[in-house]
């Protein structure tokens, strides 16, 4: 690996796993269609909440402006963030990515994911959680 992980060193039982999430995934910003694909994963991650990652490719781009704002995970690397900008106004760090992730998440390197309790994101057409990402207790 050229690229890899710290945390998973320090925490070798941690996971984070990927798989196709094989449902057409939509994501809008009151009526704002800003993501819709056919070509989601859910990632998994110990003690995290599953999230939704959407390729970069069907974001709606003309909706978005990126954001000054970075983070940064010892299993995924460093996170760039984009806001949403609607008629009713902008929505923070709305959106983000890890554009150059370490080895062990390369199958998030070209999708994004979305903070659910600023965007409503449909699952085949139902509503799903949005109660946003964060940790659990699992």
């Amino acid at each position: 690996m050229s690229n890899p992980a710290p945390g998973f060193e320090k925490h070798p039982a941690y996971e984070v796993t990927t798989q196709p999430l094989g449902q057409k995934v939509e994501v809008k910003a009151g009526e704002l269609v800003v993501a819709s694909s056919d070509d989601a994963v859910l990632l998994n991650e110990t003690k995290h909440k599953p999230v939704w990652y959407l390729p970069t490719k069907d974001l709606n781009h003309g909706a978005l402006t990126s954001s000054d704002t970075q983070t940064y995970c010892p299993f995924k690397g460093y996170a760039s963030y984009w806001h949403i900008e609607t008629e009713q106004g902008r929505i923070e760090d709305a959106i983000w990515a890890y554009l150059d992730p370490y080895d062990e998440c390369l199958p998030i390197a070209k999708y994004a994911s979305f903070y659910t309790n600023k965007v409503s994101v449909y699952i085949d057409g139902e509503l799903a959680d949005s109660s946003g990402p964060g940790w659990t207790d699992r």
